[in-house]
């Protein structure tokens, strides 16, 4: 859908939050160190647990045969 589509009132989701401000003088929005701290650990919990789970033996599977260049497909 092109800009002359585009139904009223819908924002262009190539904009910045900084394009679509109402207020073009107003400064952008700033984390807290603390706030920063806090979602650094959340994001480092997620992401610890989920390379700890490794990798399915199917996706091996699958990354040994392209390897091997599909010589073991039948």
């Amino acid at each position: 859908m092109n800009e002359r589509n585009k139904p009223p009132g819908q924002p262009n989701p190539m904009e910045s939050a900084v394009t679509r401000n109402k207020n073009p003088t107003a400064k952008p929005a700033k984390l807290t160190r603390d706030v920063q701290a806090r979602l650094g650990q959340q994001l480092r919990s997620m992401y610890d647990d989920a390379v700890s789970q490794g990798v399915p033996d199917r996706f091996a599977e699958l990354v040994n045969r392209i390897g091997d260049g599909n010589k073991d497909r039948q």
